[in-house]
């Protein structure tokens, strides 16, 4: 899978943060405010998701971090997350990190040590692998829109049965009971987050045989998703070339030509 379709991926569970909060995290909030923050310290710039919202905890930061990898640095990176959080916000951060990767899950959920009474450290931090998700937990629900998960959860069931997986998923969404153009948003997304666990020919075959709908490249969905994760992709090479060019001291108005990114943007990368 290339990075445009990783960051693809990862895009179409930003899109539906909203139902993943409420489903999967049971959180019952009112959404205030969504924060932009770039981080001057942590090896990722920027978050996948964070938002400010009122809850039964009072107001909140909800930050959501999107995973298809096993990143053993993941620990360290959720509490430097938290901390600029609470610094530059002034707000508790709920966190949560939802794994959708193809392979085993093994990825720590937590930060701590021990030296005496008065000097430890307890971080810890939501991890939900979409591969312990059954099948029908999302099936039975009304969360529509989180069909398009389908492909990635149960992943005993899915190994197990293969193809034939694949297309109990397929009629599930066949059989929602909304209006065509919400469907199609909903298969074109469950076609391109199958295709970290299935063959792009399988998938098309499966889905024109159930549902009437396959060439992923006919849907307009499907190429603005993949521009979107082609033009983010290009950004974050640009800013790893210019990382390295401020390291070789070059100049920062001459990096901004090379890479295309604003001077301000650059400057940023020297904190």
């Amino acid at each position: 899978m290339g990075q445009e379709y990783d960051i693809a991926a990862k895009s179409i569970f930003s899109n539906l943060a909203d139902d993943i909060a409420s489903y999967f995290l049971g959180l019952t909030y009112t959404k205030i405010d969504e924060l932009n923050i770039e981080f001057t310290i942590v090896e990722s710039r920027e978050s996948d998701m964070i938002f400010k919202c009122t809850t039964d905890y009072g107001d909140i930061a909800l930050h959501m971090e999107f995973q298809t990898y096993n990143d053993n640095k993941m620990p360290y990176r959720m509490l430097r997350y938290a901390t600029e959080i609470m610094e530059k916000h002034n707000l508790v951060p709920y966190q949560v990190v939802i794994y959708f990767g193809k392979n085993e899950l093994k990825m720590e959920d937590k930060l701590d040590y021990h030296l005496g009474k008065k000097n430890f450290l307890n971080f810890h931090y939501r991890l939900i692998d979409m591969g312990e998700v059954k099948f029908e937990d999302i099936a039975e629900t009304k969360y529509y829109d989180l069909y398009a998960f389908l492909p990635l959860v149960d992943k005993e069931k899915r190994q197990k049965e293969e193809e034939e997986y694949l297309k109990k998923c397929a009629e599930a969404i066949r059989d929602m009971p909304v209006d065509k153009g919400k469907k199609e948003n909903i298969v074109i997304s469950a076609q391109i987050l199958a295709g970290i666990v299935y063959d792009k020919e399988i998938i098309e075959r499966i889905f024109s045989e159930v549902i009437g709908m396959s060439i992923l490249e006919e849907s307009k969905i499907y190429r603005e998703i993949l521009e979107k994760g082609k033009k983010e992709g290009e950004r974050e090479k640009s800013i790893e070339i210019a990382k390295e060019l401020l390291k070789e001291g070059m100049d920062i108005n001459k990096i901004a030509q090379i890479t295309k990114l604003s001077v301000e943007e650059i400057k940023k990368l020297l904190n």
